[in-house]
């Protein structure tokens, strides 16, 4: 086993991931503990592109037209290769659909052990620790990495997308394929839904709403301060579950994770799926009138006030700071 880090790069349709990033940052806080280098791990074809950003040390390049998109049987085959061949300390995947399909397959298919979930690496009285997100959010549990090759899925929250980029491009190892002309699936084609709403995920500044809006009239209200603001107007779940506003603008575990700027929480308690969405967000900002609402835990600011006498004045405040 070597002490190197590998970080199973991840991309669409010609774009690298953020949580590609993210997880590059993982890895170089742990190599500081285990030594090591940080290895990009690029599965693709003509994609040299995507490597002149990536804080890594080295990048093994894997170049096949099988691979030009994502395969579930070609990923599993050419990354178990990959990780029985190097015996890498750690292999970091996404948890996402992508990490998700080939991360547990993996372990399974080599003997690996598999830390779900993990959301920053930190070290305690000299022991390497992965601080892993259990229970939709509500528990953080700290788990001590085994003195052997194990896998690991990140989550974001731990690490800006920032700390993963470089202006050097790495070095780049080109390596052969293995067989992958008798791949049981293939990418026939992208279908994608008509682009109906504004993209919630790429806005800067959210105005958000939750059941302490009370009814579907008030919407508007929140829709005026978002307009002022020169933002856009979202939810949690229940607004939605409503009807009150699209699934477009549903931020949580079921709906959109978002990274705002400034993140204004109205009447939102602050349910794990909910929190799981606004993790990456600058400023959080909660308004509610229950005391105890864990909004307030992850909130920068807070108010305890009703949210329908705040928003008024707000408007005000903000019409008259705009002449």
């Amino acid at each position: 086993m070597t002490n190197d880090i590998f970080v199973v790069i991840e991309h669409l349709r010609g774009s690298v991931s953020d949580i590609t990033y993210i997880m590059l940052a993982a890895a170089h806080d742990l190599v500081k503990e285990t030594g090591g280098r940080v290895i990009g791990i690029l599965l693709g074809n003509d994609a040299q592109g995507l490597i002149s950003n990536l804080a890594a040390d080295e990048v093994i390049y894997v170049d096949h037209p099988a691979l030009s998109d994502f395969s579930s049987d070609g990923y599993q085959r050419t990354l178990s290769n990959l990780i029985s061949e190097h015996q890498p300390r750690v292999a970091f995947f996404g948890n996402t659909t992508i990490g998700a399909d080939i991360a547990s397959v993996i372990s399974a298919r080599l003997g690996l052990q598999l830390i779900n979930s993990c959301q920053k690496i930190t070290s305690i009285n000299g022991r390497v620790i992965s601080v892993c997100q259990i229970c939709g959010g509500k528990i953080m549990v700290e788990v001590e990495l085994p003195d052997e090759n194990t896998l690991i899925t990140m989550i974001p929250g731990g690490y800006k997308s920032e700390e993963g980029q470089s202006d050097s491009p790495p070095k780049i190892n080109t390596v052969s394929p293995p067989e992958l002309d008798d791949l049981r699936t293939s990418l026939i084609q992208y279908i994608e839904p008509e682009e109906e709403d504004i993209d919630i995920a790429n806005e800067p500044i959210l105005i958000s709403v939750g059941r302490g809006i009370q009814t579907e009239d008030n919407i508007e209200l929140a829709e005026e301060l978002a307009e002022l603001m020169d933002g856009v107007l979202c939810a949690s779940r229940p607004i939605v579950d409503q009807g009150w506003l699209p699934t477009s603008r549903m931020v949580g575990k079921s709906g959109k994770r978002v990274k705002a700027k400034l993140y204004l929480a109205l009447g939102i308690s602050g349910a794990p799926e909910h929190v799981e969405g606004i993790t990456d967000c600058e400023t959080i900002i909660a308004i509610n009138t229950d005391p105890s609402a864990p909004i307030f835990d992850i909130a920068k600011y807070g108010a305890e006030v009703d949210l329908l006498d705040l928003v008024e004045e707000l408007i005000d405040l903000v019409e008259e700071a705009k002449g």
